[in-house]
């Protein structure tokens, strides 16, 4: 009965009590009607609060996107890092507000969080000790995100496995390879990690002609096929620099191999190489320059994965 009352004056002694108390509304229904309106409250200001930080963090992907440095970092790359920092950003701020949602909600409902809060503590403490691959994966994420090690879309290999980087979160690189198969790494556990479309791509070639064959009449051909490869409109923009041939790179006992190499932007090193490829098979049968059948005469080297 005492407590009842207390209630009661509590209600009275609010200003959501009293403008309910003026509006003449049943007793029974004041229990019920004040801590739903307190909880509509909540939520609407929590919901207006994630809409603004939603939209200051768009604002400052747009920034950060309008002030690269063009000269050190294509557009290309820019949108990645930033689009990799902005989607961590994202998963850190939305774990912070529904925290602060639940304590709050929990405060409405008359739950005294104090007891929680230094529970959670103690229990962090226990936890944490159990928890130390988990801080190291965070840590260790934080960083290579922080030093632009690697970004979503990025084709990179991790421990000896290559694939597309499809998600990255604070814990996890997640990739997927070339048969569709999906590889998901904590950030604590890679030792080695090589990018393969960080700033530019190259696409090498090995071109295997007989013996008999002029070398120089072989790069010749090789030199025109690029060339109009730079004219064509889909695959030349995909080119950012002239051919380099390194001449005459082996010798066995089927062929002679001439070696290059095509620089690409990032992850269209497999596009530019096929197109040169069925280019320069035409030029050099046209041209009846042999190559042997007994060995591979053009090969793909590093591939990118098929997208899924």
């Amino acid at each position: 009965m005492v407590s009842t009352v207390a209630s009661v004056e509590a209600r009275e002694n609010s200003e959501l009590g009293r403008i309910l108390h003026q509006f003449d509304i049943p007793e029974y229904l004041q229990v019920w009607l004040e801590p739903a309106i307190r909880l509509l409250l909540v939520l609407v200001i929590w919901y207006l609060l994630h809409k603004l930080v939603s939209l200051l963090v768009r604002r400052l992907e747009t920034r950060l996107l309008n002030t690269t440095d063009l000269k050190t970092e294509s557009q290309f790359d820019a949108r990645k890092r930033v689009g990799t920092l902005v989607g961590l950003l994202k998963q850190v701020i939305n774990i912070f507000l529904f925290v602060i949602l639940a304590l709050v909600l929990l405060t409405q409902l008359g739950v005294q969080v104090g007891p929680l809060i230094a529970g959670a503590g103690i229990i962090g403490v226990a936890v944490g000790f159990g928890a130390q691959y988990l801080v190291r994966d965070i840590i260790t994420g934080f960083f290579m995100v922080l030093e632009n090690q690697i970004r979503v879309g990025d084709v990179v290999t991790i421990n000896g496995t290559g694939g597309l980087v499809e998600v990255l979160t604070l814990r996890t690189i997640v990739l997927r390879d070339g048969t569709g198969t999906v590889h998901v790494f904590p950030h604590g556990t890679v030792n080695t990690l090589s990018n393969s479309t960080r700033d530019w791509s190259a696409y090498i070639f090995n071109v295997q002609v007989a013996y008999k064959e002029d070398p120089d009449r072989v790069i010749a051909a090789i030199r025109e096929v690029f060339a109009e490869l730079r004219q064509d409109q889909e695959i030349g923009g995909k080119v950012i620099a002239d051919v380099e041939i390194w001449g005459v790179d082996k010798l066995d006992g089927t062929a002679m191999t001439i070696q290059g190499r095509i620089k690409t932007r990032p992850g269209m090193q497999s596009d530019v190489g096929r197109a040169f490829l069925r280019r320069l098979q035409a030029v050099l049968i046209e041209r009846d320059i042999d190559m042997p059948s007994t060995a591979p005469t053009l090969q793909i080297v590093n591939p990118l994965p098929k997208a899924p």
